[in-house]
């Protein structure tokens, strides 16, 4: 039975004069001041006397603290100090809250992170959503639940072993998107090592370069001898989607580039098209000379006072859609070719039956094939002989 009632214990509170009450056992009640005491439990250990907090008064009545006192006294006598264990005991569960934090910090929510942060960035509008969904269908289902301090070398394999032969150039992307993700982890402290994702010194230890692997892709052209029976039946229908596929031919631009032009990148005047750098493949802009048919073309067309395209959709403040012209050749019976082939309709024409340069002809394609040398002295893009290219390739559509 100890020396304090809990009659006592509030008149001493009340009281408030500072003094520590003895309760016996190693259990005392420190008042410091009227209203404010707490429990203590003082014992020896390696010879120095301790004090250890038991809480609040009242919030910890004296039987609480007589309870509490009971367990450290049976921890001190079987040789473990109690301040020590009560130490321990908080580090390991702020360990583990730590823990848990981090694994509900996922690859997938640092990815998505990095896209939101690096998408102003981006001169293509479109690169966060392909980041996205090359993400989500590759990386995600087996590591996106991952916290990024867990992820290894096996999981890495295990996104890109399926695809690294089937669909390289996309392999190669997803491989290159999780190690910039996982870098960036690394910069806010969320894993450390190397990281499981480089491919120099790693990865390429392990699979063959994308080159190896990699297929060209032939996209079905129409033979040039053919183009220009193809274009007398095209001219005959007069909807918008024939007229831009009309254009794409004439200009042998992609058709992103045909479907996205605006008014304000056509002079007239000057008989150029510019398209800037951020609808361009190779990111700098190219400059498209308006020949008399592709003239005569932008004449005619309808426009449209609240829309800056020259081929605007249903949808308001948007152009065709994409695959508008890949069904205007499907409508004509043409199914067996794609938009893009008309490219190397050309580039076969122009090879086989003029003799314009090769550079001229890529320059037309907006190609970069020079290196950086090469790149750094020839500053001109050739314009003037390009018209010449583009007058003979409208003639021989006629």
């Amino acid at each position: 039975m100890g020396n304090l009632t809990a009659k006592a214990i509030e008149k001493l509170v009340k009281d408030g004069t500072s003094k520590m009450h003895n309760d016996g056992d190693g259990l005392y009640l420190r008042i410091k001041s009227p209203g404010s005491a707490s429990w203590l439990y003082r014992y020896r250990t390696n010879g120095k006397l301790r004090d250890m907090g038991l809480g609040a008064y009242p919030e910890i009545t004296l039987a609480d603290a007589r309870d509490q006192a009971a367990d450290v006294r049976k921890l001190a006598k079987t040789g473990i100090d109690p301040l020590d264990e009560r130490k321990r005991l908080r580090e390991e569960a702020e360990a583990e809250k730590r823990r848990a934090a981090e694994m509900s910090i996922t690859f997938e929510s640092v990815a998505l992170d990095y896209i939101e942060s690096q998408k102003a960035g981006w001169k293509n509008a479109k690169h966060a959503s392909q980041w996205t969904n090359t993400l989500s269908t590759y990386a995600f289902p087996l590591i996106g639940d991952l916290p990024p301090n867990q992820i290894t070398t096996e999981h890495v394999l295990k996104v890109l072993k399926p695809i690294w032969t089937k669909v390289p150039e996309t392999a190669s992307r997803v491989r290159n998107r999780i190690e910039l993700v996982l870098d960036a982890a690394k910069a806010i402290g969320l894993r450390e090592g190397e990281n499981p994702a480089r491919w120099r010194g790693h990865l390429d230890k392990l699979f063959p370069k994308r080159s190896k692997v990699s297929k060209v892709v032939h996209h079905p052209a129409l033979p040039w001898q053919e183009a220009p029976s193809f274009m007398e039946k095209l001219r005959q229908c007069h909807s918008p989607s024939h007229r831009a596929l009309e254009m794409t031919i004439l200009s042998c631009c992609r058709t992103s580039e045909v479907l996205g032009a605006t008014w304000d990148e056509v002079n007239l005047q000057e008989g150029v098209w510019t398209i800037p750098d951020e609808r361009m493949k190779a990111g700098r802009s190219h400059r498209v000379p308006i020949t008399g048919a592709l003239r005569s073309l932008l004449e005619g067309l309808h426009r449209i006072d609240d829309s800056p395209f020259l081929f605007p959709g249903r949808d308001h403040g948007k152009p065709l859609s994409n695959m508008s012209m890949l069904m205007t050749l499907k409508r004509m019976s043409y199914d067996h070719i794609t938009v893009h082939g008309f490219r190397s309709t050309f580039r076969d024409w122009a090879a086989e039956n003029t003799a314009h340069p090769r550079d001229v002809c890529e320059q037309a394609l907006a190609h970069t094939l020079e290196s950086s040398v090469e790149s750094a002295y020839r500053r001109g893009d050739m314009f003037e002989k390009r018209r010449r290219l583009m007058e003979d390739w409208a003639q021989y559509l006629v």
